[in-house]
């Protein structure tokens, strides 16, 4: 099976697409790819799909877009089976796989199998582990490779074309984040390679969208600074100031505050630490700084 979630949802068997089309189903299958070879509760499944006040008829219904999955599944096995067969004579070692085989029902609850499938979020966070190693040994020049490559998996927001309820939402959030950590951490290596010019566009757009995001406001300072753009810099720096006050009640961070005094005392901008955020430190530390502007 292979899990596609970094945007629309894709989920194919033996390359054949299972997607039901309607909502209530689709929300089903995104949360269970999403936890791929776990046990998704009911209580879980049944707080997204009607929140915290459920009809009585909850797990009867629930039942019902779980037979609706599995026969999807069931035709996707069955045309893998016929386009293997004309490829390869029957086998008679070869293992029959029912519908109840990869959607299924567990003590509490259902899982999805992924049988060795490829899955775009796993990938996503091996190449972006891998990227942050690469900083953590000062191979810039690999961390933005790796940083790159993962970021490309993305094509658009993550569960797209799914209505998200409680559970999934807080799943795109947190996919997103990981998201926004690997492109700073992308931008932080290709600033260390003196790419600053050639980020300028691309951070303009980033300032924009995430109004209040202090790190990439840092990082626009930095490269317009070091492009011979000082009061371009300056500037970023008082439109964020302007924009933390009257949104959040906060004046910029120390380190912000630091750079613009460097880039006010002298013409050479200082190097940025080489440090590298942890989705879980962005999450933490600077969530409430987080504004994105669509």
């Amino acid at each position: 099976m292979d899990i596609d979630v970094l945007g629309p949802l894709g989920v194919r068997v033996n390359g054949v697409a299972v997607m039901p089309t309607a909502p209530k189903p689709r929300k089903v299958l995104a949360l269970l790819a999403l936890h791929v070879d776990r046990v998704l509760p009911v209580g879980l499944l049944i707080e997204e799909l009607w929140g915290q006040r459920p009809p009585r008829s909850a797990r009867t219904t629930l039942q019902t877009y779980i037979l609706q999955l599995r026969e999807l599944i069931g035709a996707a096995l069955q045309a893998g089976a016929a386009r293997s067969a004309e490829l390869e004579p029957a086998s008679p070692d070869r293992v029959s796989v029912s519908a109840k085989d990869v959607l299924v029902t567990a003590p509490g609850g259902y899982l999805l199998r992924g049988g060795g499938g490829s899955s775009d979020v796993q990938k996503f966070e091996r190449l972006a582990g891998m990227g942050y190693r690469a900083m953590d040994a000062e191979d810039f020049a690999g961390a933005a490779r790796l940083l790159r490559e993962a970021l490309s998996l993305w094509s658009g927001s993550a569960l797209a074309d799914v209505q998200t309820g409680a559970q999934l939402e807080m799943e795109v959030r947190r996919l997103e984040e990981t998201r926004l950590c690997a492109l700073y951490q992308r931008i932080e290596a290709d600033l260390r390679l003196g790419r600053h010019r050639e980020l300028l566009g691309e951070l303009t757009v980033l300032v924009s969208r995430y109004r209040t995001h202090e790190n990439l406001h840092g990082q626009f300072m930095l490269a317009l600074h070091r492009s011979g753009r000082r009061g371009e810099a300056l500037s970023v720096y008082q439109r964020l100031r302007q924009a933390l006050v009257r949104d959040l009640g906060l004046e910029p961070s120390a380190g912000l505050r630091r750079l613009q005094r460097a880039i006010l005392e002298t013409s050479e901008a200082p190097a940025p630490a080489a440090r590298v955020l942890r989705p879980e430190a962005l999450a933490g530390a600077s969530r409430d700084r987080l504004v994105r502007v669509d």
